[in-house]
């Protein structure tokens, strides 16, 4: 039986096509395999802090020169969580809802994760580690102790600033939304300690005791 007819003719025009046809294959192929593998891309957030310049500020926190190096955006909570390691100051909320981040600036109470950390270079920073005098408590310290004004103590480092603050406010003469007779001195009667703390939360409840505490020490005399 003759099957030349059926098989395949092999002319010129064929090896040429198959031949371009091979090394195209073989050249796309090698380019595949020989291209360098995509990077792995940080995460935006990563990448924008990277990309952030950093500043120096020097805080002076209970009463000692603490230099730092900081991205602009850093909080004076976290600043003084993360970066000092005065971890007293806790993170709640960080929305300043709950208090128990307050620290004293310049004796005033602020809410330290509402505030930028470069704010704050030559004020006057103290925490709840900076309030006792070596073994010696602050009264305020001592009366929470005393009155049992805490229960877990997450929010009571918050607490005790807070109401330092406070009393040197009432001291001062500084009328709340309670306050009965605008002449006369700031009597801390239990209406005014509770609207006066009112910024500060205990999800304990404890606020008999924090009350009693603090009534306690406002008759002692404080250094803020």
């Amino acid at each position: 039986m003759d099957t030349s007819d059926s098989a395949p003719r092999l002319t010129r025009r064929s090896v040429l096509e198959s031949g371009v046809a091979a090394a195209a294959v073989l050249g796309f192929a090698g380019r595949v395999q020989a291209a360098p593998s995509p990077a792995p891309h940080a995460p935006p957030a990563l990448a924008a802090e990277a990309a952030t310049p950093r500043l120096p500020v020097t805080l002076q926190v209970n009463g000692e020169a603490r230099p730092l190096d900081l991205d602009p955006r850093t909080t004076l909570l976290d600043a003084l969580r993360e970066r000092i390691g005065l971890t007293g100051s806790k993170k709640g909320c960080d929305h300043g809802q709950c208090g128990a981040c307050t620290v004293l600036v310049n004796g005033r109470r602020i809410n330290a994760c509402l505030t930028l950390a470069v704010m704050h270079e030559g004020d006057e920073i103290r925490t709840i580690e900076g309030l006792a005098e070596g073994d010696r408590l602050h009264p305020l310290q001592a009366a929470f102790v005393k009155h049992d004004g805490f229960q877990c103590g997450y929010c009571t480092p918050g607490q005790i600033c807070s109401a330092a603050g406070m009393l040197s406010e009432a001291k001062a003469g500084w009328p709340s939304t309670v306050t009965q007779d605008l002449t006369a001195p700031v009597s801390l009667s239990d209406a005014e300690i509770r609207e006066r703390m009112s910024g500060n939360i205990c999800r304990c409840a404890a606020y008999p005791n924090i009350v009693a505490a603090i009534r306690d020490a406002g008759g002692a005399p404080t250094r803020l």
